[in-house]
């Protein structure tokens, strides 16, 4: 089946069913990519305890401030080859995606490097409890080693979006998922004559995981013909385009900015978090794993909106903007809206997923309660600024979210939790998602819609 284009966006074809026809593999994968990580923390938090599922959990934002820059480089690729893919140009889809895939690569080798040998100083920098530093520090370390791998995984299926094929990455996932259902338990408990190796089965579980569903997507590629096939023509692009590199980076490095600010603010929440404990922390971990299933509806729906927005520019259709915004607009009330409620009916079922500690699954009930509502406003600017993302809009849209970020939630954060204690931290996040919406749709409207809107490649 052809994946929906552009071309035919409006042509005949309601704009929610092209949203459907890409959102739903997207949202299945972006749902796939994080239920390895949450296996492995049901897996580690009920066979092994609360103290190594939250020597795990202190390693997230760590991980996720190092992988920002690739993520960054990954939305940017993607809006170029869908500009470049909407006006059917293979050629410059090779050309960027080789380029990606060199500096992302490059990039991955630096942090395997560096990130390496200074583990332990930056766990202790956050503030990581005394009694899970160890383990967290092992389990850390060997997922800094195999950060090369792991960006090249994180490229490879961001980039198809590009190109309308969700469905690879869809394939992709589920065999990196059953990897990881597998090789856990099996490396915890030592089956067949394995190791036992504790908190590091996830970390090794999950550079299996992705190593073999790499290989597997490669050769699916081929099989399918796809302009992102790492064929002979595809091999001699991996290399760095100066010109490319920079149109990449100027789409890409105001969110990869965005994230680093955001993987601070969360390093900052943490820091605070981490002053009420071991149990504390835990919570923390068993809500973020909540929360970002309930959200993967709200940011699938926001990158489909930015993807679609750069193939309706490719092709010169921005008369469909205004169109894919409103839909994405309407499909994230009503998806996460259901998971919304869905959180709050069986919140405290959700919490016992990760936790056995009664005090611990009451407290993490009662920090979910308090912001998982936000969720829907979080996918409301999400799809604003998606869209304008999609033009090569970026650095206005960025600068709001830093400045929503950096100097009203951590703040909020930092007064409430002296007040009122750890409930004030979590206060934060709406009080920031509303602020957010609210100025990214008023850049939105007073500005973004005036401008003329051009290719970028």
């Amino acid at each position: 089946m052809t994946p929906p284009t552009a071309k035919t966006l409006g042509e005949g074809v309601p704009m929610w069913k092209t949203f459907a026809a890409f959102l739903g593999p997207m949202l299945l994968s972006n749902i796939l990519q994080s239920l390895s990580g949450t296996i492995n923390n049901i897996y580690i938090g009920q066979m092994i305890g609360v103290g190594a599922l939250a020597a795990v959990t202190s390693f997230f934002p760590l991980m996720f401030f190092l992988i920002a820059f690739t993520i960054g480089l990954g939305a940017g690729a993607s809006v170029l080859i869908g500009q470049a893919w909407g006006a059917r140009d293979t050629g410059k889809v090779k050309a960027v995606a080789g380029t990606t895939l060199a500096v992302g690569a490059g990039f991955g080798l630096a942090v395997a490097v560096f990130g390496g040998a200074f583990t332990a100083p930056l766990l202790k920098a956050l503030g990581t409890p005394p009694d899970i530093l160890a383990d967290a520090t092992l389990y850390a370390r060997i997922m800094l080693i195999a950060m090369p791998g792991l960006f090249v995984f994180l490229l490879s299926t961001s980039m198809l979006r590009g190109v309308g094929d969700t469905v690879s990455s869809l394939y992709t996932l589920c065999i990196s998922t059953a990897c990881g259902l597998v090789v856990t338990p099996a490396l915890i408990l030592g089956w067949g004559g394995l190791p036992k190796l504790g908190v590091a089965s996830s970390a090794v579980a999950t550079i299996l995981s992705f190593l073999v569903s790499t290989a597997w997507l490669a050769r699916r590629l081929h099989a399918i013909k796809s302009p992102l096939a790492p064929d002979a023509e595809f091999r001699r692009q991996l290399r760095v385009n100066p010109a490319i590199l920079k149109t990449v980076l100027r789409v890409g490095v105001p969110t990869g900015v965005q994230l680093v600010v955001i993987s601070l603010a969360e390093i900052a929440l943490l820091s605070l978090v981490n002053g009420y404990g071991s149990s504390a922390t835990a919570a923390y971990g068993a809500v973020n794993q909540v929360v970002a299933y309930v959200q993967f509806p709200a940011i699938s729906i926001a990158i489909t909106a930015s993807i679609l927005g750069a193939q309706a520019i490719g092709a010169g259709r921005t008369d469909r903007l205004g169109m894919i915004t409103r839909t994405g607009l309407q499909m994230n009330l009503a998806l996460t809206g259901v998971l919304v409620l869905l959180g709050y009916l069986f919140s405290r079922h959700l919490m016992a997923l990760f936790i056995t500690s009664e005090p611990v699954i009451e407290l993490s009930q009662t920090l979910l309660h308090i912001m998982l509502w936000s969720s829907v406003v979080f996918g409301m600017q999400g799809v604003v600024s998606g869209v304008m993302r999609a033009s090569g809009t970026v650095w206005v849209p960025m600068g709001i979210s830093i400045f929503c970020i950096a100097l009203i939630e951590v703040p909020t954060a930092w007064i409430l939790s002296h007040r009122i204690g750890i409930n004030g931290i979590w206060i934060a996040y709406p009080v920031t998602f509303v602020a957010m919406l609210g100025l990214q749709t008023a850049y939105y409207r007073l500005a973004w819609k005036k401008k003329t809107i051009r290719r970028l490649i």
